[in-house]
């Protein structure tokens, strides 16, 4: 007979929970404590567990420490923000630029999240019929990863402003090999409680019950409403 987990508990129920609803991008909060090697670890370790199409695990990741690897990271960011300012409709650009969007520098760590979309194969179980799962793999070791540092009270910020082929001239990663993610990590002097960008107005949350379809494409039912968070 095969090992089973335990039932988890509504105090660890409800630890989850609140991990997930107060997880924040973190940009300008971060302080200059060194993260220690353990909690790293753990935080890399929860990412690993993360699920994958076919178990194929088609993540790897770059640890980045070097304040001159962030120097050349964070220009490469500068230059992909200028272009990004000019796309955005005259009346937010302002809004837009006013923003931090970043903490490269600042943060102590900084770890990107890579996806080896040739790692057991060509193919790969569940990846048949929809070859871009291995990518959704990779993103899910992200959303671990992210909520594991939360729990540890490690802010993480999502820095994607930059164009590929310049994070990967940078950390010397293979052509074959596609970034997923470059992540600021480290303790905040604060978390806002409510995320960044909505609370600025630059757009509000969506109501759960205005996404929610049942048996097809906008097949509504009122039996649900939307919940507080626990």
């Amino acid at each position: 007979m095969s090992a089973t987990m335990k039932i988890i508990s509504t105090t660890e129920r409800a630890a989850f929970y609140k991990t997930l609803y107060s997880r924040r991008d973190t940009r300008g909060e971060f302080k200059n404590d060194a993260v220690p090697d353990e909690i790293l670890m753990r935080i890399l370790d929860a990412a690993h567990h993360a699920p994958s199409v076919g178990f194929m695990q088609p993540w790897d990741f770059i640890v980045v420490k070097s304040p001159e690897i962030k120097k050349r990271i964070k220009a490469g960011f500068e230059a992909a923000h200028k272009e990004a300012a000019a796309l955005f409709p005259k009346d937010k650009q302002a809004q837009y630029q006013s923003f931090k969007l970043e903490g490269i520098v600042e943060a102590p760590v900084g770890i990107c999240i890579t996806c080896d979309r040739s790692r057991t194969g060509n193919v790969v179980i569940g990846r048949t019929a929809n070859p871009e799962t291995d990518l959704y793999s990779a993103v899910c070791a992200v959303q671990n990863l992210w909520l594991a540092a939360r729990s540890e009270n490690l802010g993480v910020g999502w820095m994607s402003i930059i164009h590929h082929d310049c994070l990967k001239a940078i950390l010397g990663i293979p052509e074959k090999i596609v970034p997923i993610a470059y992540l600021n990590i480290g303790f905040v002097s604060y978390f806002y409680e409510q995320p960044e960008l909505e609370k600025k107005g630059w757009l509000p949350r969506l109501p759960l019950s205005s996404l929610l379809h049942w048996d097809g494409w906008r097949k509504k039912s009122k039996c649900l409403q939307d919940t507080e968070h626990i």
